[in-house]
């Protein structure tokens, strides 16, 4: 195979700009070969490619050697393991699914037909985090502690909830900030500092907005070892911040305004609490700065990645299987605010489905829908990119 033969379902902004990406020929070694869309009028703009307003077609043409799926949440699973059925590798959008049970299938599917399967976390790509995660690995801060983010410059209008039928209610996307915005974070989370064994979590539901999801979440962590997590977001918050903190019982790592401090003490800090005869021991602080271009094509980055893959065999920067850790955090934490009541990981998964079939079935519906055959521009919007 000289070429990977891409198929995009879904061409939304994010579909349309993947889309856009491949034929400008910035992903090298691949080639769009078709789109497919339910409305009609947003395949217009494609030449020379396939055209379909039905998945499944489209796959069994066999005009593809991937798709690229980027349609509303819920249907991520199911197109991804219909492809899988079909001898077709597929890259999803974030969230993998909206619930851990969909995600295992997939997981499974991709699996027994041994098809390449990635999600979208382009943010795997930032400079920052990538530094973050060497040194948090090779134990520069010694054993974990605390792990703190505070993301709340995930800002979004009214308009914005508004500009389809399947945003802002649990029905059509699953969820607010936790299953739209921050998957991104709640990935880079456990990337670093690994899986946590419970959470409990506080959630609004419309408090910024017209809408029946959240748009404001606070999730606390624990974990096997007594480090625990703190995470804030929110898309009703301007201007927000974005700042994580890292700390060990030899030091902390910072990340705000795409600048990282490492601080680190000569000695662990368990050691001097207790072995030091005086009341307020200050032992000598190194801290090294690290500065990063914020110029990033995530993206690109992730296209190109997974191409390489098909291609040459090159490492998955996001293996779809992590798309279940993201989801696990994401779901345990709706369930702790739906029962008030601390969860454990991983999550019942048949019980997380009750609950979600519960909330969609008792919201009300947003009346102010508008813009459902919008055309998308194509581009990547800077939005997608949280700046710090």
């Amino acid at each position: 195979m000289k070429n990977v033969r891409y198929g995009i379902v879904g061409l939304g902004n994010m579909g349309s700009a993947h889309a856009k990406s491949i034929q400008n020929g910035d992903i090298k070694g691949a080639v769009l070969t078709a789109v497919c869309d339910i409305l009609p009028k947003r395949l217009e703009n494609f030449e020379n490619v396939e055209k379909f307003t039905d998945y499944k077609e489209m796959i069994l043409a066999k005009t593809v050697d991937a798709v690229i799926i980027a349609t509303p949440h819920y249907f991520h699973p199911e197109i991804a393991v219909f492809a899988f059925e079909n001898g077709i590798n597929v890259l999803s959008e974030k969230p993998a699914g909206v619930y851990t049970k969909q995600i295992k299938e997939m997981i499974k599917s991709a699996k027994k037909y041994k098809k390449a399967f990635s999600i979208m976390f382009n943010q795997r790509t930032t400079p920052a985090f990538i530094k973050a995660r060497e040194l948090f690995l090779k134990g520069a801060i010694g054993t974990p502690k605390r792990f703190v983010w505070i993301v709340t410059n995930w800002y979004r209008t009214q308009h914005y909830y508004d500009s389809g039928d399947w945003r802002g209610n649990f029905k059509g996307e699953g969820g607010g900030v936790l299953m739209n915005q921050a998957p991104h974070n709640l990935d880079i989370w456990q990337w670093i500092f690994g899986m946590p064994k419970s959470v409990f979590a506080k959630i609004a539901y419309g408090k910024y907005h017209n809408i029946s999801v959240e748009d404001e979440a606070q999730i606390f962590a624990e974990y096997e070892n007594g480090a625990v997590a703190h995470f804030i977001t929110s898309t009703g918050e301007y201007p927000g911040t974005n700042r994580l903190e890292i700390s060990g019982d030899k030091g902390k790592i910072t990340l705000e305004n795409n600048k990282l401090t490492l601080y680190t003490t000569e000695e662990h800090e368990r050691n001097f609490c207790f072995e030091k005869q005086e009341d307020c021991y200050a032992p000598h602080i190194t801290k090294k700065t690290f500065e990063f271009d914020d110029k990033v094509q995530g993206h690109i980055a992730l296209l190109q990645n997974f191409t390489n893959h098909i291609l040459f065999g090159e490492k998955l920067i996001a293996n779809g299987e992590e798309g279940l850790n993201e989801a696990e955090i994401c779901n345990a934490s709706y369930m702790s605010a739906w029962t008030n009541e601390k969860v454990d990981l991983p999550i019942d998964d048949e019980k997380f489905y009750s609950l979600l079939q519960n909330k969609i079935e008792n919201e009300k519906e947003n009346k102010s829908k508008n813009n459902k055959n919008n055309i998308p521009s194509g581009e990547y919007f800077e939005r997608w990119n949280v700046k710090w």
